[in-house]
């Protein structure tokens, strides 16, 4: 038996964690927060989104981006203002859209891959996440958004989504309550919703089960690594002239969102993550007829990059945009507004009198591929860089990583055979 580190305690982190302790190893989780699950996993989108997969990298994107510059309720949002790390994250960026393709089927598979094990750890754990399997729709406005969607769509189904096209009177019999004007639609059946949030605690609570450590509270300020294992030094959160306490592994795991950049750096790694920023809102159904009126399935506005789950019988999320802004962590009302907007227009009988903003910082990489496997160094290893498909990805890149470390038992279930290419 070896002894892991895993650094974070997101989806990924627990997941990861999860893995090692169902191969044998002992694990320790540190995470500055109280808690597990309270940064970019408290209030996600909360879609399990195979649909999803299509990766940022085409010339489209760039234009949007370019045209949405100066408007500040553009669904993608870059701020101009000259940050050197910013800068030659977009150049890497626009070098990988010659990777477009390929990335976005393989990055479909893996989330395929990826359901498969986020089911079966719920049912074998015991814990629930108000999780609904009705599919995902896309919506669309008009012809060229329509047209643009089916090129994507054969990507996916290459891919081996099962995803189809509908009109617009199947799409209101897909979902009833939903209102508005629309050119057309795809619907995958097979995706899913849920609560990220409800999701990464149930687990956590479960890998506490199985002997786990957890260090809470616990800011990282150094990881180095020695001959016979890993060095991690932490200090009390919130506590900078504490004494710095040492933990000592035979490896550790990155898996800290849009912090693995400063952690890999001190391990000679260059993990290139920015952090983008995505809000939401949580809309509490607090009377019967808004509860009637808010959408089951789960709808993707492709036009606003909007997307909504339904949580339970009492709660509605919906969630958007993509904000390039550094490690800037404030709730602008400028970008929550238009979600409350977009809800009160197509779904006009709910009450969006109680509305939970929030915001959080997805940790993307250049080409919009995770970050898995081993570093440069004996003993360190990572698992991050999922941008916005971190919850769909996680359960399978899980796998991956946990498999990459020796010292393990047999793994319990079959790895994700998929050809997926890592982000340099």
């Amino acid at each position: 038996m070896s002894t892991v580190a895993v650094i974070g305690s997101g989806i990924t982190g627990v997941t990861t964690a999860h893995a090692l302790l169902q191969r044998g190893h002992d694990v320790v989780v540190l995470d500055r927060h109280r808690y597990a699950a309270m940064e970019t996993s408290f209030a996600n989108g909360g879609q399990l989104s195979a649909c999803n997969a299509e990766v940022w990298n085409s010339t489209a994107t760039i234009l949007k981006g370019m045209k949405w510059m100066l408007k500040a309720d553009a669904p993608l949002l870059l701020n101009p203002k000259p940050s050197a790390h910013k800068y030659s994250w977009l150049g890497e960026f626009v070098s990988h859209i010659r990777n477009y393709r390929a990335n976005t089927i393989a990055t479909t598979k893996l989330a395929i891959e990826a359901r498969k094990y986020l089911f079966s750890i719920a049912e074998e754990e015991g814990f629930g996440f108000d999780v609904e399997h009705r599919g995902i729709l896309h919506v669309y406005r008009d012809k060229a958004g329509f047209d643009a969607a089916a090129r994507v769509n054969g990507l996916l189904t290459e891919g081996g989504l099962d995803r189809r096209a509908v009109t617009p009177e199947e799409m209101r019999a897909i979902e009833p309550t939903l209102h508005g004007s629309w050119y057309g639609g795809f619907f995958t059946p097979s995706d899913s919703t849920g609560d990220i949030h409800k999701y990464t605690r149930g687990l956590a609570d479960a890998c506490l089960r199985r002997g786990a450590r957890f260090l809470f509270g616990a800011d990282v300020t150094g990881i180095s690594h020695a001959e016979g294992g890993i060095t991690i030094a932490w200090k009390p959160a919130g506590q900078a002239a504490a004494v710095a306490e040492t933990l000592r592994a035979d490896a550790v795991v990155i898996c800290a969102g849009v912090a693995s950049r400063r952690f890999a750096a001190m391990l000679g790694d260059r993990i290139n993550v920015y952090p983008v920023k995505g809000y939401s809102i949580t809309v509490h159904l607090d009377d019967a007829r808004s509860q009637a009126a808010a959408p089951h399935v789960s709808l993707l506005d492709d036009a606003t990059k909007i997307v909504t789950s339904r949580l339970g019988r009492d709660r509605f999320r919906v969630a958007g945009t993509a904000e390039f802004n550094g490690e800037n962590r404030d709730i602008r009302m400028d970008r929550i507004r238009p979600l409350v907007k977009w809800t009160e227009e197509l779904f006009p009988e709910v009450s969006t009198a109680r509305c939970v903003p929030w915001a959080g910082l997805r940790p993307m990489t250049p080409n919009l591929m995770p970050r898995i496997g081993a570093g440069s160094r004996p003993g360190v290893f990572y698992n991050t860089g999922h941008g916005h498909l971190g919850w769909t990805l996680s359960a399978a890149t899980a796998q991956m990583v946990a498999d990459a470390i020796p010292g393990g038992d047999a793994r319990p279930m079959a790895a994700p055979v998929v050809p997926f290419a890592r982000a340099a």
